[in-house]
């Protein structure tokens, strides 16, 4: 699902300020860009969002807005400079490279010039994680948003994959007193006039009644887009229950059709299989 959120809240006298977006995935997925000095938070980030979406590839920015004295500002870290300085010309050296090492290539290394305050300052998780819950909290009312309009989406689905195995129900017993009709007359046109063997032929009509049966299948297609609905309703992630209930849908549609014997109910089960992939997909986005 996607989603957005973003936040700020003041920290240890800078302001900080938390983005945070989702798109889909399977999994929980967290990549995230903290600056220097919250780097060593990324662990309680982890475990505070894990908490707040079930699966999705979250996108998190933390970034300061602001230093101490409200203006914005950088800080530069001389010693990682002058290293970098000596490594970069080190190299040019043994690579017998040409060119310079300029400032502006030192400084774009990587925590060589930062954003924030001059001075070390003591940051605890407890303060930046009031900010991260707002954002959180933006980015799932979004979320809730397109989960209501996917729910519906796939309420309709259902309504259709029922009504389409309502009316193979409606269709199966007339396929079973043709089949059995079918089998009567080409038993009495091999038989030429000659004695019927009742019992024989009650043997085999039931042997192929059985064998294209689908009522097993109807009842249990009608118990998993019950178990679908109920999981709908549930206030809690659905999106890997329903992906499972969308497989045993497919499993119980795919009987029907090889057990089909009927062209009115064979293009039924093609309508399903369509119907049920949409729901498939949209599963991709939910949950």
């Amino acid at each position: 699902m996607t989603g957005f959120g973003a936040a700020e809240g003041a920290v240890a006298g800078r302001r900080l300020r938390v983005e945070i977006r989702t798109v889909n995935h399977r999994y929980f997925n967290l990549s995230a860009k903290l600056p220097g000095d919250l780097s060593a938070f990324e662990g309680e980030l982890r475990e505070r969002l894990r908490r707040e979406f079930d699966r999705g590839h979250l996108s998190v920015q933390v970034r300061w807005t602001e230093t101490a004295d409200g203006e914005t500002g950088f800080t530069v870290d001389l010693d990682r400079a002058r290293l970098v300085a000596a490594r970069l010309r080190e190299m040019q050296s043994m690579l017998g490279l040409g060119g310079d090492v300029t400032v502006e290539l030192v400084a774009r290394q990587p925590e060589v010039l930062t954003s924030g305050a001059n001075g070390a300052v003591e940051i605890a998780w407890s303060e930046v994680e009031p900010v991260v819950a707002q954002a959180s909290s933006e980015c799932r009312a979004m979320r809730a948003r397109e989960g209501e309009a996917l729910t519906t989406e796939l309420r309709h689905r259902l309504d259709l994959l029922e009504r389409s195995a309502g009316q193979v129900a409606v269709r199966a017993p007339e396929r079973l007193t043709r089949e059995r009709d079918r089998l009567r007359s080409a038993v009495a046109e091999l038989l030429d006039g000659r004695t019927v063997d009742d019992d024989r032929v009650a043997q085999e009509l039931a042997f192929v009644a059985d064998k294209l049966d689908i009522t097993e299948e109807l009842v249990r297609f009608q118990a998993h887009v019950g178990a679908a609905r109920a999981t709908l309703s549930a206030d809690k992630p659905v999106g890997k229950q329903l992906g499972f209930l969308s497989q045993e849908l497919g499993r119980e549609v795919n009987t029907m059709g090889a057990k089909a014997g009927d062209a009115e109910i064979a293009q039924l089960v093609i309508v399903m299989k369509g119907e049920l992939e949409k729901f498939r997909e949209q599963l991709e986005n939910l949950e």
